[in-house]
């Protein structure tokens, strides 16, 4: 007989409910839970394929250990005492710095991603630390580490209230939101223009978001944060500057005023290629509105200015008045964040803390540039050891970082590499062993990172609607056991590992007068955790500590893990509201809006106002039917629209004498690819296109589906070099490519 249960869907940042059909031990269906407090129902192809996902016959079963130079089923206590042996002589002879980690986009939705790589990395105590962040989202922890004094505290448009939208390098319809969690965003969108909002989008390409759009512009690749600085100066200009209640908690507007000076906007119409007068337009609008919010995404972050693009985003909320106000961009408040202090001057945040080995990269946010891992495993210097060990959790940086074929080499090049991951694919390949997590519907989920970003504040947690399969292992444990082996503890209590950082976290809460149980015993605090697993009484505790917790009985009525459990749909916690000062972080305690970063990087834009791209540029694009690298693997996934082809504009295919669905080569300063054109005239002239995560050729994986269409990896067109000086993020938009026909088939 079939039952249901409910589930999060962890295949994008919606984080929408689920309800699961399964049969014996497997997931037959699944379909939008209309009970959930969050989602409402809402479902997307990625989540009506949770069950093709879960059961696909390539993830792996058992982790593989390199014999003889073949990887092979192991045990997994073989699989750890690899681990351990492997391991521990490059820390003990080489330091903790020559053993590598990369953090790959799952972690981010997971639960035992989200509970123990930073307990990996303390108790390694490396500093050559990579994830996904930098090929995607760091410049807006960047700037909003500048800005308010905290890198995660990102706000997000406020969907359900706002009057006036502008999206600048997004795209929803695809994406589902990014750094915005919203399930049915493109419902969110169509009510916005039901209730009489304005809809703006700034990409170059007619996206499909874009065509839902009031107004669409197709500003050049890379002219986003010159596009933003020249409204900036409108503001100003036109005295359209309104801060209303947040005026008392921001410094530096006078500052600002001089910096954008030059930035007007016939100054910077010719480089972003937008007419002074619809500038002056965007300005205004945004201005004038009732309520309005700017919200910038991938597009805008992975360009030479990413960091300079995010600043300005928030800028334009501030100085209309719209940052922290409801219909603007809010806040979130996540029931696991921690117990909120009062407010106040605090630490503030600081780049360039260490460098990198080789091209003396500047570290941010504890992470080094993902592209400078391949030079720092392949490069010797006298500046220390390369990396000798690499770690990769859940990721695939062989065609997420740029120059994929030199890090497949270089991951040859290593002493020791494990990978956690559920496939042998074009990274893992390297490893000596692989980790293989269990599928999703046999693991819990509570969303740590995406309640932080949240478009409403709520809590949900659901336990694995299958029992763990025999002979596979949990997440958690997998991390903790690799915790232990990486740590020398290796054949310890994996519980130990939740023992000690519940330990750590209530004897730091009972000396903090902050915290609802200063001055208690931290003992009887501990006895107090309900769960059945170490990772449950770890959830326990947080949501106990946290903003809406019972703070170990203080508020009866606060939240727990009983309580959540309770309410499988889980539980409304209200819409976003005003919280400043209480996020800001910064030394002064107020919103430092011209910090010295931005000031020392101002020259760098004003030189590109005179800069203008010769020749065709790449940009990326996102299909709704994937996410990254992750499910290409997935027959019902693929296909349709969601192909790796060259996406070019009917000007410039006559010029090139391309043929729609010939095959074109596509050169670029890191190699070159050949991919089937697309015409189209969904982009601009100028610019041409592929999808990124493509790229399953390569021997030695167990990707059978992705293998039959595997596409190109459009990231082997960029050599690494390119980085945005802030923040080390890679610039995967507006790079130079050049593009030639050819004649024989594909």
């Amino acid at each position: 007989m079939s039952r249901t249960a409910p589930r999060i869907c962890p295949l994008c940042e919606a984080t929408c409910g689920l309800t699961l059909t399964i049969e014996g031990t497997r997931v037959t269906g699944a379909r939008g839970d209309r009970d959930d407090v969050f989602s409402r129902g809402f479902i997307c192809p990625k989540g009506a394929s949770f069950g093709a996902v879960d059961g696909d016959p390539d993830r792996l079963r058992t982790p593989l250990v390199r014999r003889d130079g073949e990887l092979r089923e192991a045990t997994w206590d073989e699989a750890f005492d690899a681990v351990a042996a492997g391991l521990r002589p490059v820390v003990e002879r080489y330091g903790p710095h020559a053993v590598g980690v990369v953090l790959g986009n799952p972690n981010v939705h997971t639960m035992a991603g989200a509970l123990y790589p930073t307990v990996l990395l303390g108790a390694l105590g490396t500093r050559s630390v990579f994830t996904a962040s930098t090929v995607d989202q760091m410049p807006k922890h960047v700037s909003c580490g500048l800005l308010y004094g905290d890198a995660n505290a990102i706000p997000v448009p406020d969907l359900d209230h706002t009057d006036h939208l502008l999206l600048i390098g997004a795209n929803p319809l695809e994406s589902n939101g990014s750094l915005c969690t919203a399930p049915d965003f493109p419902g969110k969108l169509k009510a916005l223009k039901a209730r009489g909002g304005t809809l703006t989008v700034i990409d170059p390409r007619r996206t499909r978001t874009a065509k839902l759009a009031d107004r669409h512009i197709a500003v050049r690749p890379g002219g986003d944060a010159l596009l933003l600085a020249a409204m900036t100066y409108v503001l100003f200009d036109e005295h359209l500057v309104e801060m209303g209640a947040l005026a008392p908690h921001v410094e530096g507007v006078d500052e600002l005023r001089s910096a954008v000076r030059d930035f007007t906007p016939e100054a910077v119409s010719g480089a972003c290629d937008v007419g002074a007068d619809e500038i002056r337009a965007l300005a205004r609008e945004l201005a004038t509105a009732p309520t309005a919010a700017v919200y910038g995404r991938i597009g805008s972050c992975t360009v030479p200015h990413g960091t300079l693009a995010s600043w300005l985003v928030d800028v334009l909320n501030i100085l209309t008045g719209n940052l922290d106000r409801p219909g603007g961009a809010l806040f979130p408040q996540a029931a696991t964040d921690r117990t909120p202090r009062p407010a106040g001057p605090g630490r503030g945040f600081a780049l360039g803390r260490w460098r990198s080995r080789v091209s003396q990269y500047p570290e941010a946010k504890g992470e080094l540039p993902l592209s400078a891992l391949a030079e720092e495993i392949d490069t010797a210097t006298a500046e220390g050891e390369p990396i000798r060990a690499l770690i990769a959790v859940a990721a695939n940086p062989v065609l997420s970082a740029p120059d994929g074929a030199r890090l497949d080499k270089a991951l040859g090049s290593l002493d020791f590499m494990v990978s956690v991951d559920p496939y042998l694919n074009e990274t893992a390949r390297h490893a000596d062993v692989v980790l293989p997590p269990p599928p999703p519907s046999q693991s819990p989920h509570h969303d740590f990172a995406f309640n932080t970003l949240a478009v409403r504040n709520q809590v949900r947690y659901t336990r694995p609607a299958i029992p763990l399969e025999p002979g596979r292992m949990a997440e958690t444990e997998i991390l903790a056991r690799l915790v232990l082996a990486a740590s020398g503890m290796h054949g310890a209590d994996p519980a130990a590992v939740d023992t000690m950082v519940i330990d750590q976290t209530l004897g730091k809460a009972v000396t903090d007068p902050n915290s609802p149980v200063h001055g208690r015993g931290s003992s009887e605090v501990a006895a107090q955790l309900t769960g059945d697993t170490g990772p449950e009484r770890r959830l326990d505790m947080m949501l106990r500590l946290g903003p809406y917790g019972d703070g170990f009985g203080v508020r009866p009525d606060g939240l727990t893990l009983q309580q959540l459990l309770a309410h499988p749909h889980g539980i409304d916690l209200g819409p976003l509201a005003s919280r400043l000062p209480q996020p800001l972080k910064t030394r002064s305690g107020k919103v430092e809006l011209l910090p010295q970063p931005i000031v020392d990087d101002l020259p760098r834009l004003r030189q590109a106002m005179s800069e203008r791209a010769d020749g065709l540029v790449l940009v990326g694009r996102r299909h709704l039917r994937s996410n990254n690298s992750w499910m290409h693997n997935v027959p019902a996934l693929t296909g349709g629209t969601n192909r790796c082809t060259l996406h070019i504009h009917p000007d410039d295919a006559e010029r090139l004498g391309v043929v729609d669905g010939a095959p074109v080569r596509v050169k670029g300063a890191g190699g070159e690819v050949t991919a089937p054109a697309e015409i189209t005239d969904g982009l601009r002239r100028g610019v041409v296109s592929l999808p990124h995560g493509w790229g399953h050729d390569r021997p030695g994986t167990r990707l059978s589906h992705a293998a039959t269409d595997p596409g190109v990896n459009v990231n082997q067109l960029l050599d690494g070099s390119q980085l945005d000086p802030l923040s080390g993020n890679a610039v995967l938009n507006g790079v130079p490519v050049e593009v030639a026909a050819l004649t024989a088939p594909l």
